[in-house]
């Protein structure tokens, strides 16, 4: 007969050892085996002992206020860290900043992946996450203090490209949470509401001889799960501990059980409550005009979280895909104590499988919190204010998604903002800077995203910014602002400023902003007009925003099918003010113009105020060999318009 795994949780955590590596699930409030962390302390209080543990984890796993991994903070209970995340556990940290323990902040998604290297008994992990930033070891290895001397990560040149390889740490005892388990210790987590990463932690720590302890809610009869809903197999499984009493296993700190968010009901989302219009919506609301339709998308906690409610207030939640590094996918992504979780989700994966997906390219656009931000572009959301709060899966996330929007305040400690009328009233201002000549730790490095040509912008309450080659740029504005008194007084550097354009006025306003229309381009064929009299073909793109090739091969469907229904060349006049295209598509735009006018143009011509859009769109028609006849106004377009055909007209045929 199978054996009965079926223990107590003080009989459980008995059999840790003193200088054990130990490894524990959760995901910021959710997923978290609590009654395993308290039994922990518990019997370091009473016995002290197990001491001088090595905790190792990814994402924090607390309520910032001492449950969850905040419970091992008793001294020397800990002797060192290993974490993508210290805020959840403040006096741990506190312990790490004091130098009393070693301690060592690494990419989330770089420790997730690293348990599968220590399952396969592999020394490590090669990856270029975390080059140019903190984590690099030309720029501190990830250490968080001086007492912490061993490296954990080393710079290699491989065949001309750099990587970073990060070095396994083998595990002893892993604590993982499941719903069901039957007495073999097959565990099953129809109930949970993120699967994160148990198996390949359980496999780490059975494969190198250690203990899995296991949290759950019941016990079933042998047998009674289904195969393909064992997430864990008993064969990894070294004890089973039912949570006593079920407060121990809640789904997140705010949430008892809500069965949305852990995929057995999907609900109505048209009556999910509607976030008032203050500096946080308005900043969401302004994010969410870069949302990549039918792309897939991180949102990032804080400001970032209140992207989900807009794109559902919009009815754009079918139109994207959201998703969380903890393995959510689809549907409207949960905030608060639920953050990491999504209501009527497509599909729960492993967390380490996510950020495969994440590093790999395959998110079109994220959007993150920033704490500060300096003249270079870089943010730091990793070590400011005398705070380690650690980087999460930020860097694998902003490094590798291929537009990354920053989100937050434009200040912060007692900022008190009014919207209203359709402007911005800064009623009293924060008495913290995030704009700074230098952060102090940097968590997304600007030079190293300019090297990769990756666009990124920075969404405040009052701005917007956008890094360019020669550093911050002020692009937009918002109405009721004055850029010297509510701007530039309170950055510590000035920023490139030279044409910023007003926000869009609907982020301003409390009702539906119509952002679907714009994202998809369904009014696309009413932005093309033909003046029959002047044979002009006019295209007005203004405020249109190019974010994927599929919105280039939807204006060029567009012209082309006006171009035939007229029946012969004709001239253009494209009105380019307020438009967008992301820096990866003016290749693409420039090859649709080339078609344009090798079969359906006389002569274009464009116009645009802003002299960054005019010097960008010469840049990349001079390439292709194409007249860059780019004009500042609508006028002068016109005029050269009506020269070149007048010219045309004497020429003999």
């Amino acid at each position: 007969m199978a054996d009965n795994k079926v223990i107590s949780a003080d009989e459980a955590i008995a059999l840790i050892r003193d200088n054990d590596v130990v490894t524990t699930t959760g995901f910021v409030q959710s997923c978290i085996p609590e009654a395993l962390h308290a039994a922990l302390e518990k019997r370091y209080v009473e016995t002290q002992h197990p001491r001088d543990l090595t905790l190792i984890m990814t994402a924090g796993a607390g309520d910032s206020k001492g449950l969850g991994t905040g419970r091992f903070h008793h001294e020397g209970l800990l002797r060192r860290v290993i974490a993508a995340n210290f805020g959840r556990m403040p006096k741990v940290a506190q312990a790490a900043q004091d130098n009393k323990i070693c301690g060592y902040n690494l990419p989330q998604g770089v420790i997730s992946q690293l348990y599968r290297a220590c399952a396969a008994g592999q020394p490590g992990l090669f990856s270029k996450v975390g080059l140019y930033t903190y984590v690099d070891p030309r720029f501190g290895g990830g250490k968080v203090n001086e007492r912490t001397k061993e490296d954990m990560v080393k710079y290699h040149n491989i065949m001309g490209e750099e990587w970073l390889f990060y070095i396994a740490t083998k595990i002893d005892v892993a604590f993982i949470r499941g719903t069901s388990a039957d007495p073999s210790g097959n565990i099953s987590m129809e109930r949970e509401a993120l699967v994160l990463d148990n198996l390949a932690q359980a496999m780490a720590a059975h494969n190198n001889g250690g203990l899995v302890i296991a949290q759950v809610e019941r016990i079933v009869e042998q047998g009674s799960i289904k195969p393909k809903d064992v997430h864990v197999p008993g064969i990894l499984v070294s004890a089973v501990v039912i949570a006593d009493p079920p407060e121990m296993h809640r789904m997140n700190y705010g949430v008892i059980h809500n069965p949305a968010l852990a995929g057995e009901i999907r609900v109505p989302v048209e009556k999910f409550a509607k976030m008032p219009l203050d500096e946080r919506k308005v900043i969401a609301r302004r994010a969410s005009f870069e949302l990549p339709p039918n792309g897939v998308v991180n949102l990032g906690v804080g400001a970032p979280e209140g992207i989900a409610a807009v794109a559902n207030e919009e009815k754009m939640t079918p139109y994207i895909t959201l998703t969380t590094e903890a393995g959510a996918i689809g549907g409207v992504l949960a905030a608060g104590s639920s953050f990491g979780a999504a209501t009527n989700a497509d599909a729960i994966i492993q967390q380490n499988q996510q950020f495969d997906f994440y590093d790999g390219g395959g998110l079109d656009m994220t959007c993150l919190g920033m704490a500060e931000c300096d003249l270079q572009g870089n943010v730091n959301t990793s070590k400011f204010g005398g705070r380690l709060n650690g980087c999460g899966g930020f860097i694998n996330i902003s490094q590798n998604a291929r537009l990354v929007v920053y989100a937050g305040t434009f200040t912060n400690g007692g900022l008190r903002v009014e919207i209203a009328d359709g402007k911005v009233n800064i009623l009293q201002e924060g008495r913290n800077k995030k704009f700074l000549n230098a952060v102090e730790q940097i968590t997304f490095s600007g030079k190293f995203a300019q090297k990769r040509k990756q666009p990124v912008y920075y969404v405040t309450e009052r701005c917007v910014f956008k890094l360019v080659d020669k550093g911050l740029e002020l692009i937009e504005v918002a109405p009721g602002i004055d850029i010297d008194k509510d701007i530039l007084a309170h950055m510590d550097f000035k920023p490139i400023v030279e044409h910023p354009e007003l926000m869009d006025k609907r982020i301003f306003i409390d009702e539906p902003m119509g952002l679907l229309a714009d994202l998809i381009n369904l009014n696309m064929s009413d932005r093309v007009t033909y003046d029959a009299d002047r044979n002009i073909l006019f295209v007005n793109l203004e405020g249109w925003h190019a974010r994927t090739k599929k919105d280039i091969d939807e204006l060029r469907k567009t012209l082309i099918e006006a171009s035939e229904k007229v029946g012969k060349r004709v001239n253009s006049v494209v009105n380019h003010d307020g438009w967008k295209i992301n820096e990866a598509l003016y290749d693409d735009y420039a090859e649709m113009i080339d078609v344009m006018s090798q079969q359906y143009y006389l002569t274009t011509t464009r116009y645009a105020t802003s002299a960054f859009a005019r010097l960008k769109m010469k840049e990349a028609l001079s390439k292709r060999g194409l007249q860059p006849h780019v004009f500042e106004r609508r006028e002068a377009a016109e005029t050269f318009l009506e020269v070149v055909s007048k010219e045309e007209e004497k020429t003999p045929a």
